[in-house]
C-alpha cells in the first residue's frame, strides 16, 4: 500500500471516528452536552466558511493587479524583435563563414 492510500484509508476511519462520537455526543448524552456539540460544531462551520472567505479576501487586497494586455503585447514584441535580430546575425555570420571557406579553398 503506497502513502497515499494510507493517507486514504486514515481519513475514511477518522471520519468514522468522529461521525460515531458526534452521533453519541447528540443522542446518547443529556441535553446540555447535546446543545454544546450543536454549539461547537456550528462554531466550527462558521468559522471554517469565514476563514476562508478571509483567506481569498486577503489573497484579493495582497495580490498586485495583473500587467495590462497592451504592456504583454510590448514585451512579446521586443522578444521577437530580439529574437529576429540574433536570427539575422547568426545567418550572417553562417554565410560569412561559408564565403570565408569558399576563398580559402
Amino acid at each position: 500500500m503506497n502513502r497515499d492510500q494510507v493517507i486514504g484509508w486514515g481519513l475514511v476511519a477518522g471520519s468514522a471516528i468522529v461521525i460515531a462520537a458526534i452521533f453519541y455526543l447528540l443522542f446518547l448524552t443529556t441535553e446540555a452536552i447535546a446543545l454544546f456539540t450543536l454549539k461547537v460544531i456550528a462554531m466550527i462551520a462558521v468559522a471554517g466558511v469565514l476563514g476562508i472567505l478571509g483567506w481569498i479576501g486577503y489573497t484579493l487586497a495582497t495580490t498586485p493587479p495583473p500587467k495590462p494586455i497592451e504592456e504583454i503585447e510590448k514585451e512579446i514584441e521586443e522578444e521577437l524583435k530580439k529574437l529576429e535580430k540574433e536570427l539575422e546575425e547568426k545567418k550572417e555570420e553562417k554565410s560569412e563563414g561559408e564565403v570565408h571557406t569558399q576563398q580559402s579553398g
